[in-house]
């Protein structure tokens, strides 16, 4: 217990507080994490203010190590970027093709042509269409690729692909068409938001893209806004499995997660073609 001064008598001012590592060294301010006080020798940069050293080691231990060497040519990156100029180079040489491969729900119903939802996203409507989507492949695609490898890049390519294109076939008109890789691109932008503070990258700059790109997306005349959509939750979904699936249990994890987006999707394509064979019949 503490005897209280006379009445009037001012008090003494509190000592500041000191870095919990440097007692000698007064400081106000607090890590992110553990909420003890830290001088400026002991600041390390967070997302959101400063961690203490020990707290920054820590989460370093939680980090997943990328499964491919850092150092590796992103080759998928190219392989679909090629993929798609070589698609582009046939829609103009081919007549016919672009109709044969685009997404149109009435013939994935009527003629049970249920790769197109696949074979839409390697088409483009125009160079200016391709250009946008290869650029946003060149300088997204190979940071996510080394750090998730191939296969898991590959998955949330392919899977974020078909996201889009299954939101079309839900929510478009049955004889309106629909190509392009946004869906996939989209998908790409939402698995790196999902992954952002894993991988170090600034947010702000990635929730501005994705906000741009949404603005246009509903603003532009002409664009499926359906498949932007569908391709980013799918990609952000995924991301947020790649991300944070416990270490011993992830590859069964992510497995089980690409595996269940595939039903998922199936059952969603089911009910719609049930439902639109309903109203012809």
């Amino acid at each position: 217990m503490t005897t209280p001064g006379p009445p009037g008598t001012p008090s003494a001012p509190a000592a500041p507080p000191t870095c919990y590592r440097h007692p000698d060294r007064s400081t106000y301010v607090s890590c992110a994490r553990c909420q003890r006080y830290i001088c400026p020798d002991c600041m390390g940069s967070a997302a959101v203010g400063h961690q203490c050293p020990n707290c920054v080691d820590d989460g370093a231990k939680s980090v997943r190590k990328p499964r491919g060497n850092l150092g590796v040519k992103p080759v998928v990156t190219y392989a679909l970027i090629a993929a798609n100029v070589v698609m582009f180079v046939l829609q103009m040489a081919v007549p016919g093709l672009q109709q044969a491969l685009f997404l149109w729900p009435g013939g994935v119903v009527a003629y049970d042509e249920y790769y197109r939802l696949l074979t839409s996203a390697f088409l483009h409507d125009g160079p200016t269409h391709i250009l946008f989507n290869m650029w946003a492949l060149w300088v997204i695609g190979p940071a996510l690729e080394r750090w998730l490898g191939r296969t898991s890049f590959v998955a949330l390519y392919f899977l974020s692909a078909l996201g889009g294109s299954v939101l079309v076939f839900l929510l478009t008109p049955v004889n309106v068409p629909t190509l392009g890789a946004s869906g996939a691109i989209f998908g790409l932008f939402g698995a790196t938001l999902a992954l952002s503070r894993k991988l170090n990258f600034d947010m702000r700059w990635i929730a501005g893209l994705i906000v741009v790109n949404l603005v246009i997306t509903f603003v532009v005349p002409g664009i499926s806004w359906q498949g932007h959509v569908g391709g980013l939750l799918t990609g952000a979904a995924l991301g947020a499995v790649y991300a944070y699936a416990p270490r011993q249990n992830r590859m069964l994890i992510e497995t089980a997660v690409s595996v269940a987006l595939l039903a998922v999707f199936a059952a969603l394509v089911w009910w719609r073609a049930s439902s639109l064979l309903a109203g012809v019949g």
